[in-house]
């Protein structure tokens, strides 16, 4: 079976809005989180017990995110998420946040986590067993975006934005 992104649908609540009902941009990094924690979750990599079985943490080294149109409060957002690129030490972790009508881009965004042992906190190579269990949603942006069928980002903003 072909690799595919991970998607989870979540509500832009109270919390996650400024004065005018938008979307603060930090929100985001909420959603990107929900998703990750739900991603491992699926692929038997639940946090509780991952770090305990393989005896590791996965610290972030960057966090990166763009915006292409703003969320509003109550919006009913699609996160997908997928292993962009798995290194020696680290994995980064894409996030497309999407809307409808035609499916595209809302926000994007990407982590790069760093595997490092728990006791000295020193990089280390990734557990086999953790890059096997992601590989069913390890692909390309490319490949992620044309499966979700997705328009690029600059057909997502919208005329009030140019």
């Amino acid at each position: 079976m072909p690799a595919k992104p991970f998607i989870i649908e979540d509500y832009v609540r109270w919390s996650d809005v400024d004065f005018a009902g938008i979307i603060f941009y930090g929100s985001y990094v909420r959603f990107f989180e929900i998703a990750e924690t739900e991603l491992f979750r699926a692929c038997g990599l639940a946090y509780a017990q991952v770090f305990d079985r393989y005896d590791i943490f996965l610290p972030r080294k960057v966090v990166h995110s763009e915006f292409y149109w703003p969320a509003r409060l109550d919006d009913r957002l699609r996160v997908a998420t997928y292993v962009g690129r798995v290194g020696t030490r680290s994995l980064m972790l894409n996030f497309d946040v999407l809307r409808d009508d035609p499916t595209s881009l809302g926000a994007a965004g990407w982590m790069v986590l760093v595997c490092v042992d728990r006791k000295r906190l020193k990089p280390r190579p990734l557990p086999a067993g953790l890059v096997a269990a992601l590989a069913p949603h390890t692909l390309s942006s490319d490949a992620a975006r044309a499966s979700l069928g997705v328009a690029s980002p600059t057909a997502a903003r919208s005329p009030q934005s140019s």
